[in-house]
């Protein structure tokens, strides 16, 4: 597939090379149009009659519905509101329900802290006697055993890029009994993800990544069907009530996935989201991992030729890693800096890992080149000894 379309519909400033969409994916330039006007033409126009004349209310299930065909989900399994950790949460809370005489929640030492935090403070406020058990990445399937309850992982890892087979864990989960839950925080919008194919029993995943729905965009939330008329959500929401308006002092769940929704849907930042989903119209999955994976080997073998120094911190098979590279350098925050500072955007995570995100829709060979020259020069010539490029910001 030529991209050369897709990166048209995206505004990204001329002097950058952005590589940092495992973060935070650049601006569509349909959402600012999308925005301004429901601003004008819904809010300003409607104002509260937008919720029924605009379809503000079905808006979580719209782009859902959106979303799940680029995860491979049945229509109606996936609704989109929250943060991702409030949809770990509530996933997490619904896994556990359904494994009632288990009390191990299995992850490994690479997944992301809040999900982590939301885990522990569960079981902490909801049962004493539960485990969050952690093991290396690689060990995973190993510690599968008859005590866990729920598996639950971040398909790509957020520092290294490591992909886990979706498939084969989740068969080797359901084998000893267990249910499992992923984070599809790295994976949404950079790889094909079947999560019925792959029989997941649970999913969540954020849209401001590789979706591109812009800071803050809301989370999504997936039940398989065999759960999802039978989970009593941990958060019940006045919008996850089967009649909302009815205004009933006891909680009803809605029917199939409305019941995960909670709170009043924040209308403007989905109304970016929704065009940041069109950019995936008529886009194979297939073609952008594909692309991704030319990109990325590409890079590693530049980085490796010119830049000794730095230190392949992902898998180095394409197949096992997500669409992000990382390298270890000692100096990697001030590199990192340095590299901004001349318009290559990347980021740094703890305690020296430089990430690099590779998302066709809108970067292709020549910016990797321009990326690699200036990357070259920063390390080659210690640019980033500057104490300006070593004092921390609140964001990394």
């Amino acid at each position: 597939m030529d991209f050369a379309e897709t990166r048209a519909q995206f505004y990204i400033p001329e002097h950058i090379v952005y590589l940092d969409g495992n973060s935070l994916g650049p601006l569509p330039i349909a959402a600012e149009r999308r925005v301004a006007a429901l601003l004008r033409e819904e809010w300003g126009a409607q104002l509260i009659a937008g919720w029924n004349d605009a379809g503000w209310m079905q808006q979580p299930a719209r782009l859902g519905e959106r979303i799940g065909t680029l995860i491979g989900a049945p229509p109606g399994t996936v609704t989109v509101g929250e943060t991702l950790s409030i949809r770990i949460y509530q996933a997490l809370a619904a896994a556990l329900d359904r494994v009632p005489d288990r009390k191990v929640v299995l992850s490994d030492t690479g997944n992301f802290p809040s999900d982590l935090y939301m885990a522990k403070t569960y079981l902490q406020r909801f049962d004493q006697d539960a485990e969050l058990r952690l093991v290396a990445p690689q060990e995973v399937e190993a510690a599968l055993d008859e005590s866990v309850a729920v598996l639950m992982l971040t398909q790509v890892d957020y520092r290294s890029g490591r992909l886990h087979d979706m498939a084969h864990l989740t068969r080797a989960a359901h084998a000893c009994g267990a249910l499992t839950l992923w984070d599809l925080a790295h994976s949404a919008g950079a790889l094909p993800v079947a999560l019925a194919a792959a029989g997941a029993d649970f999913a969540a995943g954020c849209t401001y990544k590789y979706l591109n729905g812009g800071p803050g965009a809301p989370a999504f939330i997936y039940v398989a069907p065999a759960h999802i008329d039978a989970v009593q959500p941990v958060l019940s929401g006045w919008l996850g009530h089967r009649a909302p308006f009815a205004f009933d002092p006891d909680y009803r769940p809605g029917a199939g996935i409305e019941r995960m929704r909670v709170g009043t849907p924040p209308v403007i930042a989905m109304a970016a989201l929704e065009a940041a989903l069109d950019v995936f119209d008529g886009v194979d999955m297939n073609d952008i991992r594909d692309a991704s994976m030319a990109l990325a080997e590409y890079f590693i073998d530049e980085v490796q030729r010119r830049c000794p120094q730095l230190i392949l911190a992902s898998p180095r098979d394409p197949a096992l890693r997500g669409s992000q590279v990382s390298f270890a350098f000692d100096q990697g925050y001030a590199a990192m800096q340095a590299l901004i500072e001349r318009g290559v955007i990347g980021d740094f995570r703890a305690p020296d890992i430089m990430r690099f995100g590779f998302a066709p829709l809108y970067i292709n060979r020549q910016d990797l080149t321009r990326a690699l020259d200036i990357l070259e020069e920063v390390i080659r010539d210690e640019l980033w000894d500057n104490p300006a490029y070593k004092v921390r910001r609140a964001v990394t």
